[in-house]
């Protein structure tokens, strides 16, 4: 089979490749793109039934192509944002190809570039933009054995409540997925706990303006003079048509709040004593937006009408004003666990000089230590918005101006 060539190879056809392939199309760059599956496959297959985007319409998506049958205000279905990705490569008539998977690049010995052999055959390029996310390999401790008896699962391979074996679930991980997964077991009559560790949890709106939108007149998406916390869970999402994140009132509804999840020993699972100091932590967070959007209201004149109501927090619940330490998951009806505990990056295949010690990307802003590698769609990869959908599509555009630049350094030739 013969060898193909291109300037440039996107691996991924999510929001971050797609964006990628319309910025390379408008430098008239020649490129293609490789998907292992779908388009936006995660979206279609690697979440549950019951999950919309985390920001409304109007905010997540790309500039130049709206939604053109969901209102504004509401959060899209999984299904409507896979559709929406189709229809934007559509549009800009991306030359993607699915069903390719990436086995390996390496850098070329004696000439410029990179060989990338694939599924279909091997491919030679000049610059490799890794544009596969970062939801890459579900991560989970290894603290409960198979031979426990308990099902099992990643949140990127819980569909819904009929999936579970009879009986209480654990669920760990106090982020927008965990949130959103113990509720939807709660309402469909399960007993679950629900253990959070630190996490950030903001409003999902105040004073008739949507947390996306408070990002901006805030400053928060450049995140200057002031980073948020990282690594830890970020808790809001639009569940149940966008709702903030309130672990006291899921606490109220039947939900019992514990710690982290530490260890398991004959049966029982042992939790941090870090509930509280977790739970007040987030509050924090919470009414610090809360006095930075008041302090912009006032400070500008916005005719935005208060909400006094958003700063009165519920009683605190049973199982935080004593709360679970150990858990008999026999003796407590639980047979099941979901771990909503995030992901690690897997770049196993990008066999390049990128990576330092641990097998994160050198990187800055999304140029990688290997000269012609490139990131794009990691989360902070320029700032608080590189993950999401609009902060990729401006990311994507920086890189291909780069890889334009590139290009033009190698085009030079002497007179």
């Amino acid at each position: 089979m013969a060898v193909e060539h291109f300037d440039t190879v996107v691996v991924g056809a999510g929001q971050a490749g797609v964006a990628m392939s319309e910025h390379l199309r408008d430098q008239g760059i020649e490129h293609v793109v490789l998907e292992r599956s779908r388009i936006a496959e995660r979206w279609r297959s690697e979440r549950w039934d019951s999950l919309v985007a985390n920001g409304p319409a109007w905010h997540d998506r790309f500039p130049n192509m709206q939604f053109d049958d969901v209102d504004p205000d509401v959060f899209p279905p999984k299904e409507r944002m896979a559709k929406y990705f189709e229809d934007y490569a559509r549009m800009i008539q991306a030359p993607i190809r699915t069903g390719v998977n990436v086995e390996w690049v390496r850098a070329n010995k004696g000439r410029p570039g990179f060989t990338i052999k694939t599924s279909e055959g091997t491919i030679e390029a000049n610059h490799v933009v890794a544009a596969t996310g970062p939801f890459q390999k579900p991560s989970f401790p290894d603290i409960v054995p198979q031979s426990a008896g308990i099902k099992q699962l990643h949140s990127s391979a819980y569909k819904n409540p009929s999936q579970l074996l009879p009986g209480g679930v654990l669920v760990v991980g106090g982020g927008a997925s965990g949130a959103q997964i113990a509720e939807e077991l709660n309402k469909a009559g399960r007993k679950v706990y629900l253990s959070i560790g630190e996490h950030y949890r903001p409003p999902r709106s105040y004073r008739q303006r949507d947390y996306c939108w408070w990002l901006g007149p805030l400053g928060m998406w450049d995140e200057v003079g002031k980073q948020k916390k990282k690594h830890v869970a970020f808790a809001v999402s639009g569940y149940d048509g966008g709702r903030t994140v309130d672990f006291r009132r899921l606490a109220h509804d039947g939900i019992t709040l514990v710690g982290v999840t530490k260890s398991f020993e004959n049966g029982t699972v042992h939790f941090a004593d870090d509930l509280v100091r977790n739970i007040a932590q987030g509050d924090a967070d919470y009414f610090e937006v809360l006095r930075e959007a008041d302090a912009y209201v006032e400070r500008t004149g916005m005719d935005l009408p208060p909400e006094p109501e958003a700063w009165e927090l519920l009683p605190d619940p049973e199982c935080l004003k004593h709360p679970v330490l150990s858990l008999d998951l026999a003796a407590a009806g639980i047979t099941n666990i979901v771990w909503a505990t995030g992901f690690q990056f897997d770049f196993s295949w990008l066999q390049v000089n990128a990576f330092d010690e641990t097998g994160a990307p050198l990187h800055k802003r999304g140029i990688s230590s290997e000269v012609g590698i490139y990131f794009v769609g990691l989360p902070n990869l320029t700032n608080r918005s590189s993950s999401f959908i609009w902060g990729a599509w401006r990311d994507a555009k920086f890189i291909a101006d780069h890889i334009a630049i590139q290009r033009n350094y190698l085009a030079y030739r002497k007179a």
